[in-house]
């Protein structure tokens, strides 16, 4: 697989803050079911706790991508559901700890009234591409 293109201000596009705004790679889709937070014995993790939800889940996301031979140097894409747009900051803190700022994929966040369970805060999935 190549190497992905990460454009953060395409021209006639305002410059994108905290993702980018295109990502093009070559290779194998790999899509990543939107995660929660639970733990691998279907526990929740960080009840009413956004900062303790959004590690869970990108620990999840991890072990998902490991899964299919991915790691988050392969992310091209990624999209939040939440209950509370107040809850970003600490999705932007768990994803720091695992995507530095040069290699930020494309990213949607959606406000969602209820998730499949109302103590889940949050919901993230994940798409890479790594080599065919």
């Amino acid at each position: 697989m190549s190497e992905p293109t990460r454009i953060a201000a395409p021209d006639g596009v305002a410059p994108a803050a905290q993702y980018s705004h295109v990502v093009t790679a070559t290779g194998r889709l790999v899509a990543v079911s939107g995660q929660v937070a639970l733990d691998e014995d279907g526990t929740l993790v960080g009840a009413g706790d956004a900062t303790a939800q959004a590690r869970q889940i990108f620990r999840n996301l991890r072990h998902c991508l490991a899964a299919a031979g991915a790691t988050f140097d392969d992310v091209v894409k990624l999209t939040y559901f939440v209950t509370d747009m107040a809850q970003m900051p600490a999705i932007r803190a768990a994803r720091a700890e695992h995507i530095p700022d040069d290699r930020l994929p494309a990213a949607s966040a959606v406000q969602v009234a209820a998730l499949v369970r109302p103590e889940f805060l949050m919901e993230i999935e994940a798409f890479a591409v790594v080599d065919a």
